[in-house]
C-alpha cells in the first residue's frame, strides 16, 4: 500500500468515527449488554467500517475468482482448441457460483450495517 492509499484509508475511518460520534446519544438505559453497547459511538462507527470492509474484501475475493477462472478457462482453449465449446458451460457454471456467493456476502455485510 502506497502513502496516499494509507492517507485515504485513515481519512475515511476517522470520518465513520467522528459522524456517528456526533450523531448518537449513549444515554444509559435499561437495556441488554449488546444493545447498551452499540449505544456507544465508536462501537456503531467500528460496526459500520466493519461491515465495509467485509463488503469490500468480498468484492475482491469474488472478482478474484472469477478472473481466476476465466484465465484457467482461456489457458485450457489454447492448449486445445477443439475443446472450447465443451469447456464454455463449465466455464459460466463455475463463475455464477462465485458470484452468487460474493453477492450473497455483500448484502449480508450491508444488512449488517442497515441493522446497527
Amino acid at each position: 500500500m502506497n502513502t496516499s492509499t494509507r492517507v485515504v484509508f485513515v481519512s475515511l475511518v476517522l470520518v465513520a468515527v467522528a459522524a456517528t460520534a456526533f450523531g448518537a446519544d449513549p444515554a444509559a438505559t435499561k437495556a441488554p449488554p449488546a444493545e447498551v453497547a452499540m449505544n456507544v459511538p465508536w462501537a456503531k462507527a467500528l460496526a459500520i467500517v466493519g461491515a465495509c470492509f467485509g463488503a469490500a474484501l468480498c468484492a475482491i475475493g469474488g472478482g478474484y475468482g472469477i478472473a481466476r477462472i476465466g484465465s484457467a478457462c482461456i489457458e485450457s482453449i489454447a492448449r486445445q482448441p477443439e475443446a472450447g465449446g465443451a469447456m464454455f458451460a463449465p466455464l459460466v457454471i463455475s463463475a455464477a457460483m462465485v458470484e452468487g456467493g460474493m453477492l450473497f456476502a455483500i448484502v449480508v455485510c450491508l444488512l449488517g450495517v442497515l441493522f446497527i
